[in-house]
């Protein structure tokens, strides 16, 4: 016998079911998405393997869906299937429920180091220092 699960917490199914959305999304985008992603997310490419891959069970972070779908570039019928199994999957935590982060761009110059692996790293460092003040801020 098949139990529900506790109100709360993540229903597998549905689960898989936005991550479906979510990995048809991204198979329908420009090769780099993914790298895009994982860079605007802070994260490694492997979380992004995880939270796009219906067969693991770790869920998108509610904080992280506004930046999924800008980067994504849901269209609007795609979000509203997405959103949708996310609700399900988790109620508590869908994004109906929780004040939405408002987000500006801003642009800074810094030096060119001559090295791509150099620069790569300072910016790499400016965006984890930025996500890590809005975190800061409770804004993240």
């Amino acid at each position: 016998m098949k139990r529900d699960a506790p109100p709360g917490t993540a229903n597998s199914s549905a689960v898989g079911e936005y991550k479906r959305v979510l990995q048809q999304v991204l198979d329908a985008r420009p090769s780099g998405t993914r790298r895009r992603l994982a860079e605007t997310l802070g994260k490694n490419r492997s979380f992004i393997s995880q939270i796009t891959n219906p067969n693991y069970s770790v869920p998108i972070p509610a904080r992280h869906l506004d930046r999924v779908f800008e980067v994504c570039h849901f269209s609007p019928i795609e979000k509203t299937k997405f959103l949708e199994a996310y609700r399900r999957a988790h109620p508590r935590r869908a994004p109906d429920a929780m004040p939405s982060a408002r987000w500006r761009e801003t642009t800074i110059r810094v030096p060119e180091l001559n090295d791509r692996a150099k620069n790569k790293i300072l910016e790499d460092l400016l965006n984890e220092t930025a996500q890590r003040m809005a975190h800061l801020l409770g804004e993240k």
